[in-house]
C-alpha cells in the first residue's frame, strides 16, 4: 500500500502530527465515521514483523501507518514488542484528547529477546470520562481502555546513535564507541595535544 495507491494530487505528502493522528483518523475510526482518504488500512499487529509493513501498511517519509486492535501481547512470531518509558499526553489546545505509547521491537522471545531500531509510536484515545488535561484524567481514562478499542500505529526503523536516544530510553552505543571502550589499556593510548 505505498504512496503511488494514495489518492492525492502530485506534490502532497502524508506528515500528520500527533494530534493529526488523533483527531482526524483514530477519532474517525473510533466512531465509525468515513475518513476522506480512507488511506491507512487495518492491520493485526500479531502477524507482521516490522520489517514486513512494506506494501501492507501506508508508507509515508520511511514510516508505516495502520490501525489495530489494542492488544496486550504484542507479539509476532519471531519477536515482541516491548514498552518504553511513560505514555505522553496528546494536546489539542489545553484539552488532552489521547495518549502515545513507544515500543520498541525485540527479535526472540520475552523478556531474553535481542534489541532491533523499529520503532512504534501506538496511539491511544482517552474514553468521554477523560476530556481534561489533568494527570487526574489520564489516570482515570488508562483502565478503561479496552481490548476492542482501536489505536493507531506509525512504526519507524531508527538510527538511535545518530539521534542520542530512542523513545526516551538510554542511549546505545556506536560502533566505533564500543571498539573505543573494549580496549583494555586505555593509559597507553597517547592523544595530540
Amino acid at each position: 500500500m505505498g504512496e503511488d495507491n494514495i489518492n492525492l494530487p502530485p506534490g502532497f505528502r502524508f506528515y500528520p502530527t500527533d494530534e493529526e493522528l488523533i483527531l482526524h483518523f483514530l477519532y474517525r475510526k473510533a466512531a465509525h465515521q468515513p475518513c476522506h482518504p480512507n488511506i491507512i488500512p487495518d492491520l493485526d499487529l500479531d502477524c507482521y514483523d516490522p520489517w514486513e509493513l512494506n506494501g501492507k501498511a501506508l508508507e509515508a517519509e520511511n514510516k508505516w501507518y495502520f490501525f489495530s486492535h489494542v492488544t496486550q501481547n504484542r507479539a509476532s512470531t519471531n519477536g515482541y514488542w516491548k514498552m518504553l518509558g511513560v505514555d505522553e499526553p496528546i494536546l489539542s489546545g489545553s484539552r488532552t484528547v489521547g495518549l502515545k505509547k513507544c515500543l520498541v521491537f525485540y527479535i526472540g522471545e520475552a523478556p531474553e529477546g535481542i534489541k532491533t531500531n523499529w520503532v512504534m509510536h501506538e496511539f491511544h484515545l482517552l474514553d468521554c470520562g477523560a476530556t481534561g488535561s489533568s494527570r487526574s484524567s489520564r489516570r482515570k481514562a488508562k483502565p478503561r481502555m479496552v481490548s476492542n478499542e482501536w489505536v493507531l500505529c506509525r512504526v519507524s526503523e531508527t538510527n538511535c546513535s545518530s539521534q542520542g536516544s530512542c523513545c526516551d530510553e538510554e542511549s546505545e552505543l556506536s560502533c566505533l564507541d564500543e571498539v573505543f571502550l573494549s580496549l583494555d589499556d586505555l593509559d597507553e593510548i597517547s592523544l595530540p595535544n
